[in-house]
């Protein structure tokens, strides 16, 4: 089955499939040929199979893959066979725009409503049951990757982070801005996202460890690293990897002494980023240079991706601001 290639991304980056491509009596096939190409070899019905619609936008980056899902009612079987089958057991991120779903595994039955989080091992056997038309992000991650971040990779029981309950809060906003524009993935550096990614996925997941006191090598951590990234703000590419060796400590121990402020480095960076923008943009002496200058002096990669967060973050654009103040 060949895929179509999405627009606006690296031809390599982006695939789609999409059931408007056969007639209706071969959808269903159709459908699941794609998530077999998609993700991995499964099976999966549908109550719906003469009327069934679905599109899937598949989009890598680096070492991760974000799929958007949007289709029918439908019921998805990981089974010992399909396993059998496979030569690579990635982990799934799977998280549910608007309607509840089930995960079943192990005999453990978990109901999940819009916006929780579930993290599922390829390696085993389950189900995923949609009773409704749904639309999720699911993100592919490789086992070698997770292990970077999970003390415990390996689990027979099902993994919920929960929408409204600690750190889960946070990823679940992540995963469910990445469901409705998965093309997002794309417009921030790759480690810097691989990074934000892992250790929300660490602090929501293992919340016993960052709730333990930090170790002495993480005390204080966040606030030197914060100075140091306030030296090189103005560079492109700043990521956790860089400050980490710059201070003599893993990426891990990074990102931990970060959580233990209930803060990241990615949403730290974002922020300071945007603290000096704002200020750039009040000064006088400044007003002649261009908001994509600014955005450049920043740190941010480019000037349109740098207003989408300046509205996100103040409620107005950077003109706006800088012609009137705040909204």
């Amino acid at each position: 089955m060949a895929a179509v290639t999405g627009g606006g991304l690296p031809a390599a980056a982006v695939r789609q499939w999409s059931t408007d491509a056969v007639d209706a009596g071969r959808r269903l096939d159709y459908w699941v040929g794609a998530i077999c190409e998609a993700f991995l070899e499964m099976d999966c019905s549908s109550r719906q199979p003469t009327a069934f619609e679905g599109r899937l936008t598949s989009v890598r980056c680096a070492d991760l893959i974000f799929n958007q899902v949007l289709a029918e009612t439908q019921d998805v079987y990981r089974t010992a066979a399909g396993i059998a089958r496979g030569e690579q057991h990635p982990f799934y991120l799977i998280v549910q725009r608007d309607g509840v779903w089930q995960l079943r595994q192990h005999g453990h039955v978990q109901q999940l409503r819009p916006g929780d989080v579930a993290l599922v091992d390829s390696a085993q056997r389950y189900e995923l049951h949609f009773p409704e038309s749904f639309a999720v992000m699911s993100i592919q991650l490789p086992r070698h990757w997770l292990g970077q971040w999970l003390t415990n990779v390996d689990s027979a029981l099902p993994r919920v982070a929960l929408r409204d309950r600690g750190w889960g809060r946070t990823l679940s906003a992540l995963c469910l801005q990445l469901a409705d524009e998965p093309a997002l993935a794309h417009q921030y550096p790759q480690p810097l996202l691989s990074g934000h990614l892992g250790a929300l996925l660490a602090a929501a997941f293992e919340p016993a460890a960052g709730a333990a006191a930090p170790a002495a090598s993480e005390r204080g951590l966040a606030t030197r690293a914060r100075q140091l990234m306030a030296e090189r703000l103005g560079q492109h590419g700043l990521v956790a990897e860089s400050v980490a060796g710059a201070l003599g400590v893993s990426v891990r121990t990074l990102h931990r002494g970060f959580a233990a402020e209930q803060a990241t480095f990615a949403g730290s960076l974002r922020a300071m980023r945007l603290a000096q923008a704002r200020q750039m943009l009040q000064q006088p002496r400044l007003a002649r240079l261009a908001v994509g200058e600014i955005a450049h002096r920043c740190g941010f990669g480019d000037a349109s991706h740098f207003v989408r967060e300046f509205h996100q973050a103040f409620g107005t654009t950077p003109a706006r601001w800088r012609r009137s103040g705040p909204a």
